[in-house]
């Protein structure tokens, strides 16, 4: 967003400097049939640009009214010439570029800014996807703040596939993700990083308390039928960077799941933290 204000913000002093350019060329050198005047379509087409249909329009008008002084300063052209059927006619040719070109430059930032949000979104879940997560992650890093990464893996999802078929799972991801986002906070943020992987950005000031808020949120999944299981790692203390905050958090995760898999059926462990040396170990 910042490149593209920055970008509306050239189009406009180029505006700006061409309008203030063809002026003067037009007190110096215009005479009657040379037509410099035409060279206001460049700095209305740029205004147009950078702002929208009504301000391109305003534009038109405006370099109408800048036309008109001009031919009134310069000597070399009669004054008269100002209140004639061609000016008219430059009014509507002006204001008609600057609308059009104004409208093509919304429509064109409304479709871009369509595909940025699908490119940046996960197309079953509607959640964020892992480019978006990624920037995500850099915003939290950047802003040296406590926090944790949270991957939850669904436990069910290849045997809802294999037994009701892909319909069903796909179903069963949009519930979680659903789920998911009541269950969390404003300032959290979660996305889908995978075919049945979850990832969650918390504030969080111990591996303890990411230990807790992971076994709350597994808890919470379980009571809406959804069990999931979620692994954790702990910025800055257990890691500076998002490569090394996913390792420590799949490791954790999987632990958890060899774990899971040692006891009965679904039952959820109490949650603990869990050590990168006790992981290695």
């Amino acid at each position: 967003m910042a490149a593209a204000t920055a970008h509306r913000r050239l189009l406009l002093t180029a505006s700006i400097g061409a309008s203030v350019w063809v002026f003067v060329a037009f007190l110096l050198w215009e005479k009657p049939g040379l037509g410099i005047g035409h060279f206001y379509y460049v700095a209305i087409a740029l205004a147009a640009l950078a702002t929208g249909p009504r301000w391109g329009a305003v534009a038109g008008i405006v370099g109408t009214g800048v036309y008109a002084l001009g031919v009134v300063i310069t000597p070399r052209i009669a004054s008269s010439d100002v209140l004639t059927l061609s000016t008219v006619l430059r009014l509507v040719t002006f204001t008609s570029t600057g609308l059009l070109i104004g409208w093509f430059a919304r429509d064109n930032r409304r479709l871009v800014e369509q595909l940025r949000i699908l490119a940046e979104r996960d197309f079953l879940t509607g959640l964020p996807n892992t480019r978006a997560f990624e920037a995500a992650i850099n915003r939290r890093l950047l802003g040296r703040q406590p926090f944790s990464l949270l991957l939850g893996d669904m436990d069910a999802l290849k045997r809802i596939n294999d037994e009701l078929g892909h319909a069903e799972g796909n179903d069963a991801l949009q519930r979680l993700a659903e789920l998911l986002g009541k269950s969390l906070g404003p300032d959290d943020e979660v996305a889908r990083v995978g075919g049945d992987e979850f990832a969650v950005l918390t504030a969080s000031k111990s591996t303890e308390e990411a230990g807790r808020f992971c076994a709350r949120l597994e808890s919470m999944l379980a009571a809406a039928g959804t069990s999931v299981t979620f692994g954790w790692a702990l910025c800055p203390q257990e890691g500076e960077n998002a490569l090394s905050l996913y390792r420590i958090a799949d490791e954790r995760l999987y632990a958890r799941k060899l774990i899971r898999g040692e006891r009965r059926g679904n039952t959820v462990p109490l949650l603990r933290a869990v050590s990168p040396r006790e992981l290695a170990s």
